[in-house]
């Protein structure tokens, strides 16, 4: 019997399982609206996923359509998106924009916008009100987790048995931009309070919240009322339909001060609070726009936290993250986002403005599309071929992953059990995916190589006064599991071998002598 997509420990790592397999989500999220209509989704967004070999697509839900009249609920696009995604064969994560969004209470339904009374707004030091209902508000809390209760309930009665929905994110980007916390009548006095007794144990503190937490008090204060009320929603949401949720963070980054990224939210240094308070999350997100992704994404896989990526950039270079995502961070999932973009011409692409995305530190070039259809695609493909081999091999010695991080970054000295591997990078290209990759040994002097854009060179162990060649170089793909040769390469094919800009999969045999 088939049970609910749950997350299941396998050798110590958090494992996605679907329909009783593991699964990894080769995903791509929409943009914000395009699943507010069905019939633009059925035009617009479901063919141009075709060709890229996607299992996942990760799709908002939006508190006030399912919520329009209050304590009237209709999901009716949601019905319909699910049985979308069943006819194009995907799966979903499905996003819950609820009380906040990037910051901001932009999706809540107009009866609550309308209330400010009720649902009160956090202010800044001036007074100023956000268009952010505070944490604190927790009428606003109870009103989403009932909603998000319904919406499981309804996901529940309609896919219990075929698993279309398999994840969901609860709420997106949450914190404050703009201040570093709350400043309302209601924070000011919670903040003047002695911290919980359960933070005061976690983090060996007392006293006041800045008595506690000094010159971080503001924001250790927001991710506790933040993480607080995503747990009263999930475990509301959870009680109607336990699939596995998590929550996402705009990441921490310069000016490095709370409220340049909204203060409160699941980043790295807040991860402890969030622990502490979420338990029924399964992970904490990052959202990666940065050039620095590799370094995101070893951070976000460590400590026990599965690496979960719902949105990151979208030009080439992803196709290369996705595999070191896999390979190096064991990711459950990788998305860039707007993935319908990806099928469009460059000209019709609507991009942030330079000035906002220089203003938010975000890369201009994450958005740049050429060619990353065709990468991303062959990326997506041998990841899933290379599922069974993979999950025999991952979190071990013979399975071994690198990236090119940097300018600077020249290669990587891999050591195996009878060999050393030195992997060399090549130069950043325009348009083309960076150099990156993984290594499988499947005996002591046999491997599968899976990359781009690098070299490779085998040598003996030192104090071995001898040299390693090739005994046969195999072009191919692993299919299932399994290894399909094609060419077999020699001469100067085999002196010259490099992976280029496609990635690729090859097996080799060396001998010493």
């Amino acid at each position: 019997m088939s049970t609910i997509p749950h997350i299941k420990n396998e050798n110590n790592l958090p494992t996605l399982y679907v329909h009783n397999e593991p699964f990894i989500a080769l995903a791509g999220e929409i943009h914000n609206s395009s699943a507010s209509n069905l019939e633009f989704m059925e035009q617009k967004v479901w063919p141009k996923l075709k060709t890229l070999n996607m299992n996942s697509v990760i799709i908002p839900v939006y508190w006030e359509l399912i919520e329009p009249e209050e304590n009237q609920f209709d999901f009716s696009v949601v019905e319909g998106i699910i049985n979308q995604a069943r006819e194009n064969n995907m799966h979903i994560v499905f996003l819950w924009f609820g009380l906040w969004k990037n910051a901001e209470s932009s999706y809540v339904p107009e009866w609550m916008k309308r209330d400010t009374k009720t649902y009160f707004r956090a202010c800044k030091p001036t007074g100023e009100v956000l268009n952010t209902i505070s944490p604190l508000c927790e009428d606003a809390v109870k009103r989403d987790a009932k909603a998000f209760y319904n919406l499981m309930n309804f996901i529940k009665s309609k896919d219990s048995e075929e698993n279309t929905v398999i994840v969901m994110q609860v709420e997106n980007e949450i914190g404050l931009l703009g201040t570093d916390r709350d400043y309302s009548q209601e924070a000011n006095e919670a903040f003047q309070s002695e911290v919980p007794e359960s933070v005061a144990k976690e983090f060996g503190v007392s006293g006041t919240w800045e008595e506690a937490f000094a010159c971080d008090a503001s924001e250790y204060f927001m991710a506790y009322y933040f993480s607080s009320a995503v747990e009263k929603i999930t475990k509301a949401g959870q009680d109607a339909y336990p699939l596995p949720c998590y929550a996402n963070a705009w990441l921490e980054q310069y000016p490095w001060s709370a409220g340049t990224y909204p203060s409160g939210g699941p980043v790295m240094k807040m991860h402890r609070m969030w622990k502490l308070m979420t338990p029924s999350l399964f992970c904490l997100a990052p959202d990666i726009y940065v050039p620095y992704v590799p370094d995101v994404m070893d951070e976000y896989s460590q400590n026990g936290n599965p690496l979960f990526i719902p949105e990151v950039r979208k030009d080439a270079v992803s196709a290369t993250y996705a595999l070191y995502a896999v390979g190096g961070c064991n990711a459950i999932c990788y998305s860039p986002f707007g993935i319908e973009d990806l099928m469009k011409n460059e000209e019709d692409i609507e991009k942030p403005p330079l000035e906002l995305m220089t203003a938010l530190n975000i890369d201009p070039t994450a958005f740049e599309i050429e060619g990353s259809a065709a990468y991303l695609a062959k990326s997506y493909s041998i990841i899933e071929n290379f599922k069974p081999l993979y999950f025999d091999y991952r979190n071990s010695s013979h399975l071994q992953s690198f990236v090119k991080r940097n300018e600077h970054d020249f290669g990587k000295l891999l050591h195996f059990d009878k060999y050393d591997i030195l992997i060399s990078y090549s130069p950043k290209q325009p348009y083309k995916p960076t150099s990156g990759g993984m290594i499988f040994e499947v005996s002591e002097n046999e491997f599968i190589i899976i990359g781009t854009m690098i070299g490779i060179k085998f040598y003996a162990k030192p104090g071995r006064n001898t040299q390693v060649e090739f005994l046969k170089l195999e072009e191919g793909e692993i299919q299932n599991g399994k290894w399909k040769s094609r060419r077999i390469l020699n001469g100067d094919e085999a002196k010259m071998f490099k992976l280029k800009d496609m990635p690729s999969a090859y097996r080799i045999k060396v001998y010493e002598y």
